[in-house]
């Protein structure tokens, strides 16, 4: 019986590319029709994917880390190609990315426009955005630069809370979303290449562990960003210190001199929210430590961090977070005391 021939899928390779995520996809790959026989029958199988780490010109390099880096071809010697996927990108999320991946940016566009499968890992996804391929399309990448790629590119719908996305003519442009979910694409990406049951062998092999509720449990709700106007930041670290009290929209307002019309408006361009909406961003975020920390009830922690309703508190919470409270505290206690 004439067997398919192996696949090879691009590991495109970035000065920014961290070296976890870059290896760790090129061994899951590698291991597509191979392990699962040297397991359950003691011999190597047939490799079916073969994965190749590709550059612009090819060259060794320090990853970010430090990681040495080493790829295998550079961008003009690719032969024929199944899949290019881009692992996540080591970048700050307001670093400017414009005319930094031209010639990646190039090849990505000329073989999308063969047909070839893309994927990106986490961060990856904002070459693709910067080549203009996720206009109008579905979108997701990590949750803290999901706002970046949002502001920076309004034709693209971007999904903060998926831990995977299919999008485009066939679905041929497939994206993943922050941390481990490079292991949901990779399980993904075998899946479409060479079918569920090598995708399963996979899953079972690296006891991996679909991300079904999203990023959303993982994502910190409040941002950081210093804003450029004192009144709001003087609210905020007002806010930070009192969101637990009854009315601090009010107060806030109040301690800023401005008209309610001014206020909101001032506070919604700084920070991209409303007064109210961050006031229960930062509610929610001490909430999380609670529920992580202590075995506090769940109605105790909705007072504490300024809730009378503790049904409103649990309403809030799934909505913003992907989880009850409940759930939330079973997934994330345990891993807390399993570290310490």
């Amino acid at each position: 019986m004439l067997q398919p021939p192996v696949m090879t899928i691009a590991l495109l390779a970035t000065r920014e590319a961290t070296a976890s995520t870059l290896y760790g996809l090129y061994d899951l790959f590698s291991s597509a029709g191979r392990d699962w026989e040297i397991v359950m029958h003691g011999r190597p199988g047939r490799a079916l994917l073969e994965p190749l780490i590709v550059s612009v010109d090819g060259q060794g390099y320090r990853a970010g880390n430090g990681a040495w880096i080493q790829p295998d071809a550079k961008l003009a010697d690719c032969a024929a190609l199944s899949a290019i996927c881009i692992p996540d990108l080591m970048v700050a999320p307001d670093e400017p990315l414009s005319g930094h991946y031209d010639a990646e940016i190039e090849w990505l566009r000329a073989r999308h426009a063969q047909g070839v499968l893309l994927a990106a890992a986490c961060t990856g996804a904002l070459i693709f955005a910067e080549a203009g391929l996720l206009d109008g399309r579905d979108a997701t990448t990590h949750w803290a630069y999901c706002d970046t790629l949002a502001k920076r590119h309004p034709k693209v719908r971007v999904h903060a809370h998926r831990a995977l996305v299919a999008t485009g003519e066939g679905e041929r442009i497939l994206m993943a979303g922050g941390g481990t979910s490079w292991l949901d694409l990779a399980l993904f990406l075998v899946a479409r290449l060479v079918g569920t049951e090598e995708a399963m062998h996979l899953a079972r092999l690296y006891l991996i562990d679909w991300h079904r509720e999203g990023q959303r449990p993982y994502a910190a709700l409040t941002t950081s960003r210093q804003v450029e106007d004192a009144v709001i930041a003087k609210a905020q670290v007002w806010a930070a210190q009192h969101y637990d009290t009854p009315t601090p929209v009010c107060t806030m307002m109040q301690l800023s001199g401005l008209t309610e019309r001014s206020f909101k408006r001032r506070f919604k361009l700084a920070t991209g929210m409303t007064p109210m909406e961050y006031v229960h961003t930062l509610r929610l975020e001490e909430a999380k430590q609670y529920l992580e920390t202590t075995d506090e009830p769940v109605e105790a922690i909705a007072e504490r961090v300024g809730y009378a309703d503790a049904s409103f508190f649990r309403r809030l919470f799934g909505r913003r977070v992907g989880l009850t409270p409940s759930q939330y505290r079973r997934r994330f206690r345990s891993m807390r005391l399993a570290m310490q």
